[in-house]
């Protein structure tokens, strides 16, 4: 049951999913340069800060799940339009949030519904109900580069906005641009889902699930997930204040982290095309080593634009490179009836790794006055995760054929 009937052309699938993912993951990826103005100007610590970006992963990753239930069973036009007017929301409430407590609740709880229902778990779900599978893992890594080009294009854009507009109206403009998903939702209505009818299937949600937790090769990918958003995210988020800590002025974060997002371009497009002639397990296995032997040379060597940009752009290419390979093995292993539902929890892990790192970044720089000890473990959880892909079976799952039922 693992072949796509054909609803959707391959170009309305990459050029209307690649932009809403270059909207979404393009803005949320700027969140770091706010971190100083909004601080400064609240009176706020930047443990105040990170913990409402913390919530904003973890509500992401609990709110991805049922996303991704709701794509799988009724389409994913309706959850993205429900994504795109969260996000607006969200950015609209950041802005005028007046206390710790109502900024986390838009920053943190709507914001990450938001990204839920807008990012890569939906978007790869109808890629996986329409590429067949000889093309899945490339299309994946179209629509991972996309977010990887948002990130280039948004944050610099971000930058300028904040410098112009100040960070206030810079959030009011970046909540009337996220609104444009939803016409570009329109391109993926999926006809199958026209008539809101779930789709019948070989298991019901519960058997899926039982399946997938049960077997070892899925809680992997969710180990090495977890790892994976603990690094992007504090990197993502403190590394401006880092470099500012260190003396170098915030143009320099600001094309830090678009060159991340111009390299990892290059990086998700090249494991995507890898992931279709070479074990998905061994790309993995690589990235995750190659990130903490890249984070350990950053630390080594003397600090400087040149050097922040060269680590900036190497560990670009490793960023969300992860991305395609672990969400085509998904579908390789389990098939695509549930598909959005079980990458929705396997990110669910993602971002609570990305709670534990961006949170940690705060809790720990106020303690101790620095980004050292944060550092090391990001080194450490790179080693691991590189380890724990490597058991991976990609093999698909043998199951008992039974009678098709709704989900």
């Amino acid at each position: 049951m693992n072949r796509p009937s054909p609803s959707l052309s391959l170009a309305q699938l990459l050029i209307c999913g690649g932009a809403i993912v270059t909207l979404s993951m393009g803005i949320r990826h700027g969140f770091g340069l706010w971190l100083q103005p909004i601080t400064q100007a609240q009176g706020w610590t930047r443990e105040t800060f990170a913990f409402a970006i913390a919530i904003q992963n973890l509500a992401w990753g609990i709110s991805g799940v049922f996303a991704g239930m709701l794509a799988d069973k009724l389409g994913a036009f309706r959850v993205m339009v429900a994504g795109a007017v969260l996000y607006a929301l969200g950015l609209v409430g950041m802005a005028y949030a007046p206390t710790p407590f109502l900024f986390t609740l838009s920053a943190g709880v709507l914001l990450g519904m938001a990204q839920a229902g807008t990012t890569y778990a939906v978007v790869y779900g109808v890629i996986g109900r329409n590429v067949a599978a000889d093309k899945r893992s490339w299309a994946m890594g179209i629509a991972a580069a996309a977010g990887s080009f948002g990130q280039f294009l948004m944050v610099p854009t971000e930058g300028l906005l904040i410098s112009q507009l100040g960070w206030q109206q810079a959030l009011v403009v970046l909540g009337a641009a996220a609104m444009l998903i939803v016409p570009l939702a329109w391109g993926l209505r999926e006809p199958n889902f026209g008539a809101g009818q779930p789709v019948r299937r070989e298991q019901t949600i519960g058997e899926a699930l039982k399946e997938a937790f049960k077997y070892p090769s899925f809680q992997l990918l969710m180990a090495g997930y977890f790892v994976c958003g603990f690094q992007v995210v504090f990197i993502g988020v403190h590394m401006p204040s880092y470099l500012r800590d260190k003396g170098l002025s915030p143009q320099v974060a600001s094309y830090a982290l678009a060159l991340i997002g111009l390299f990892n371009v290059l990086g998700t497009y090249a494991a995507g095309s890898l992931g279709q002639r070479m074990q998905k397990k061994n790309i993995l296995a690589f990235i995750y080593f190659a990130r903490a032997v890249v984070i350990s040379v950053f630390l080594l060597a003397p600090l400087s634009p040149t050097s922040v940009y060269i680590f900036a752009a190497t560990m670009g290419v490793l960023w969300l490179s992860t991305v395609p390979p672990t969400n085509a093995a998904l579908a390789q292993i389990f098939g695509i009836q549930h598909m959005s539902m079980l990458s929705g929890f396997v990110f669910l892990s993602h971002q609570i790794g990305s709670f534990m790192g961006v949170w940690l970044g705060g809790f720990l720089y106020d303690r101790n006055g620095n980004y050292d000890l944060v550092w090391y473990i990001a080194i450490a959880l790179g080693v691991f995760a590189g380890l724990v892909n490597l058991p991976v079976k990609e093999a698909p799952i043998q199951r008992a054929r039974t009678a098709p039922q709704a989900a």
